[in-house]
This record gives structure tokens, C-alpha cells and sequence, in this order.
């Protein structure tokens, strides 16, 4: 059996610019994400409270770009979105450089957010478009893996320049985020028509969308799921260092361990996957997810020499889920939507994580004032539901139960 084969891996001839493009994007991601928000204080003297609205602002502002795109996906490609958005982003950090204003970092912040979610509505249409026949969901686990793998190197690169001090490596991370995004749109010009123009004008009506409730059912069962893959960054860190008595630099080690698994994994898991029905690998995910958070809600019950082991295990179950997820959603929702206007469905999918990352933050914020372990229970139990509402699904909609892996 060949080494690609047996990694899970897809034919890669005439595309390695796709993925040269999303492993550059992601590391200047890395780079720069953590330190945006320190860039907005420390750099343009912006008060913390005030460079959280603004983010916010901007974010919300940025919630109809699903939208649109779903409008115009299939008619101008997703390549050509993919490549708008990489520019526009790279524009928004260049004019972090030219003022300091709240207005004008508003206006930047704005252009970013947007420009990102224009790039995650198409990124997964434009996988879908370049794979091989046979071959949609190892792209999907390839491109995870390159984004996972870019996006640990910059966060790497961004603790090493916070150890060097002073408001240079402020300006050196959104310089590397503006540069990654410019080469990461150029590297994509370099894709042969061949490889991704297989998305065509619609050739007959459209499905409305809205009318597809089963499709509109497993975007709200996702998006719980998506939910618990934001308490990684959301809830571990203020649990970890607020409720439990361990280390407090034990956060950054599970979540770079995760991460890990999500560079090196996804391929692996769609290799050892691809005879089951995605369904019931979602299904496997949500379960898991649950039993992650019920092992969070139980460290504050248990002894303390036991709350480390019972962390690297309760991480080692997320992990698994999140693999899980990570390699079958996107695979998922391209199986199940119909082939004239599969960009559309694919860009709406994404709102899945737009309302969870949204949700996310006073999910757990207001829980965790309650009680420190309720946000956990009540995550378990929200991954309960998503896992039977698919498991529902893929019985009751002839789409969802004649698909397979």
C-alpha cells in the first residue's frame, strides 16, 4: 500500500499551492491572533475595554457575509471569494500601519472579520472543487491539517516575540499576518482551472434552502457541536486557572497538545472512517464531547492528586471528538447538499460557527458565575442532543440516511 495512501492522504499533484496557501495563512493567523487584541493596547493606546467592543462591533457586522456568499458562490467561484478574502485581509493589517484612531482600527477590524468569514463561507467549497473523485474528504482533512499545523507554528512564533519585549514584536506579528495573506491570494492564482472550476453557474432551480429542514436541522445539531469545540479556548483556561488548583502554565500544554492531534489526525481519521456513514461518526463525536465535559464538571469533585491525570484525560477525549468533528462536518454537509447550489449550503454551514463563536463566550461566562461546573453539565448535555438529533436525522430523511462515508 503506498505511504499516501495508507496516511489517508489525497492526490496533491498540480494543488500543493492550495495548501502552501493555507499553511501560510494559518501561521500568520497564529501570529498575529494572539496578540491583536495586546497590538490594539499596548501599540495604539486603545483602553482594553474599548478594543473588545470595537472587535465585537466589527464581528457582528460581519455575520451576513454567510449570507452573501451563499448568493454568489456558484456564479463567481469559490476560488475567486477565497482569493478576494485573503486580500482584504491582508489590506486590513497593512492599514493597522497607516493610523491609530478608534475609527480607522474599527474600519481594519471590520475589513478582517468580514474577510475572514468570506474566507470559511468558500474555503471548503473550493476543497470540495479540487478534489479528485473520491477523494472530497481527505481534502477536507488535508486542508485541517495544513490550517492546524500553520496556525501551532505561529503561535509558537508569537510567544517568542512576547518574551523579546517593547511594541516591535506587536508590529513585526501584524507585518508577518498582512505578508502571509497577500502570498497565501498569490499562491492560489497559481491553481490550473483544471483543478478548481468545477463548480458551475446553476443549471436548472436551486433548492431553497429555508424550505430544507432537515439540511437547517443539522446546522443547528453542528452548531452545538461547534460549541464545545470553542470551550477549548473559551472555558479550559478560566476552569483551569479560577476553579482548579494545578499549574497554571498546564493550560498552554493541553492546548497545544490538541492541537497536535489536529495537525497530524484528520487525514488519519478519515483513512480509518471512510467504510461509516459520517452520520454516526458525528453521532461518535458528539458522545465523546459529552464525556469530555462530564470529566470537566467532575475535577472539582475529586481528589487533588487525581485533577492532573483526570485533565490530560478529559483533554485526550476532546481531542479524539475534535478530530472526529474536525475531519467529517464539512465532509457531511457537502455529501448531503444537493449538487446545484452546493456552494450556497456549504457557506450557510459555516453559520454553525459563527453562532457558536458568537454564543460561546457568555455561555460559559454566565454559567461559570452560577457554578463552576454548570457550564460543563449543561455542554454535556447540549452534546447530547446534537448527537440524537442526527442519529434522528440520518433515520427519518432518505438524503441523510442513504449517505456514506
Amino acid at each position: 500500500m503506498p505511504a499516501a495512501t495508507s496516511l489517508g492522504l489525497p492526490n496533491v499533484r498540480g494543488r500543493v499551492p492550495l495548501l502552501a496557501g493555507l499553511a501560510i495563512d494559518s501561521f500568520g493567523g497564529g501570529c498575529a491572533a494572539p496578540l491583536l487584541l495586546l497590538f490594539f493596547t499596548k501599540v495604539a493606546g486603545i483602553p482594553l475595554g474599548t478594543a473588545g467592543v470595537v472587535l465585537t462591533v466589527a464581528t457582528l457586522f460581519s455575520v451576513a457575509a454567510p449570507a452573501v456568499v451563499g448568493l454568489v458562490i456558484d456564479r463567481v467561484g469559490p476560488r475567486n471569494l477565497v482569493v478576494a478574502a485573503q486580500f482584504a485581509q491582508g489590506l486590513a493589517f497593512t492599514g493597522l500601519f497607516f493610523g491609530r484612531s478608534v475609527w480607522l482600527l474599527f474600519l481594519c477590524s471590520l475589513v478582517m472579520t468580514t474577510g475572514q468569514r468570506v474566507f470559511w463561507s468558500a474555503i471548503f467549497s473550493l476543497l470540495a472543487d479540487v478534489a479528485d473523485e473520491g477523494d472530497r474528504d481527505k481534502w477536507f482533512g488535508l486542508g485541517g491539517m495544513m490550517q492546524a499545523g500553520g496556525f501551532a507554528l505561529g503561535a509558537l512564533t508569537a510567544g517568542w516575540l512576547l518574551a523579546v519585549g517593547g511594541t516591535t514584536p506587536f508590529l513585526v506579528a501584524m507585518a508577518v499576518n498582512a505578508a502571509s495573506f497577500y502570498l497565501a491570494g498569490l499562491l492560489l492564482f497559481r491553481l490550473h482551472p483544471s483543478h478548481h472550476e468545477r463548480t458551475k453557474p446553476d443549471s436548472g432551480p436551486a433548492p431553497l434552502l429555508r424550505k430544507d429542514r432537515p439540511f437547517l436541522a443539522l446546522i443547528g445539531a453542528n452548531t452545538l457541536l461547534a460549541l464545545c469545540t470553542m470551550m477549548l479556548g473559551v472555558g479550559v483556561p478560566v476552569y483551569v486557572t479560577e476553579a482548579l488548583t494545578v499549574p497554571k502554565w498546564l493550560v498552554g500544554v493541553l492546548i497545544a497538545a490538541t492541537s497536535l492531534v489536529l495537525a497530524t489526525g484528520q487525514t488519519l481519521v478519515v483513512r480509518h472512517t471512510e467504510q461509516r456513514r459520517r452520520t454516526n461518526v458525528m453521532v461518535v463525536a458528539g458522545i465523546t464531547y459529552a464525556a469530555w465535559a462530564l470529566l470537566m464538571a467532575l475535577q472539582l469533585h475529586i481528589a487533588a492528586a487525581l485533577v492532573v491525570p483526570a485533565l490530560v484525560l478529559a483533554t485526550a477525549c476532546y481531542a479524539f471528538a475534535d478530530v472526529l468533528h474536525a475531519a467529517t462536518n464539512n465532509a457531511l454537509s457537502a455529501a448531503v447538499a444537493p449538487e446545484v447550489g452546493r456552494g450556497k449550503y456549504l457557506s450557510y454551514w459555516q453559520y454553525s460557527f459563527t453562532f457558536a463563536s458568537v454564543l460561546a463566550p457568555g455561555f460559559f461566562a454566565q454559567l461559570f458565575e452560577v457554578h463552576h461546573e454548570l457550564p460543563w453539565l449543561v455542554l454535556a448535555l447540549l452534546a447530547l442532543v446534537a448527537s440524537v438529533t442526527i442519529y434522528v436525522l440520518a433515520r427519518v430523511s432518505p438524503r441523510l440516511s442513504a449517505e456514506r462515508i
